[in-house]
């Protein structure tokens, strides 16, 4: 099996490890959340205390070196993480943001993310838009 081909595999079983460890930590995750500049973040994680994290999943180096949005994500959370596999080269994620390393079972952190407060406004707008991400989830098309 070529890289390309596993890369789905992959982006799924890290997402579902990341997605675990959000919950084994109490934050509440959603997933394809949309902020407002138009970009998808992999998971966004809400936690009792209404601090934001947003985990953008990289299923190998190629998928990290053709991504130009994720700084756009730091604006619009507390926590910026990486989530990558167990065989990703860690030392190739940018300085600077937290790494989760994760497989289909589970995740754990390797790296803490910098905690950037929000400001009161932004914290507001980036909790009603995951309340109504979330909500709509759940609708039938």
């Amino acid at each position: 099996m070529t890289e390309t081909n596993a890369r789905p595999e992959i982006t799924i079983e890290v997402t579902r490890g990341a997605a675990r460890l959000c919950l084994d930590l109490g934050l509440a995750p959603i997933f394809e959340f949309t902020v407002k500049t138009g970009r998808r973040a992999d998971i966004c994680a809400l936690s009792s205390k209404g601090k934001i994290t947003i985990i953008e999943v990289k299923s190998c180096i190629e998928d990290l070196k053709a991504d130009f949005k994720w700084h756009e994500y730091e604006g619009f959370c507390d926590k910026f993480y990486f989530a990558v596999g167990l065989d990703f080269p860690h030392n190739a994620l940018p300085n600077g943001v937290g790494v989760i390393v994760a497989d289909g079972f589970g995740a754990h952190i390797l790296k803490d993310a910098v905690e950037t407060p929000l400001n009161a406004a932004r914290r507001k707008a980036v909790t009603l838009m995951f309340a109504r991400h979330a909500a709509m989830r759940g609708q039938i098309a």
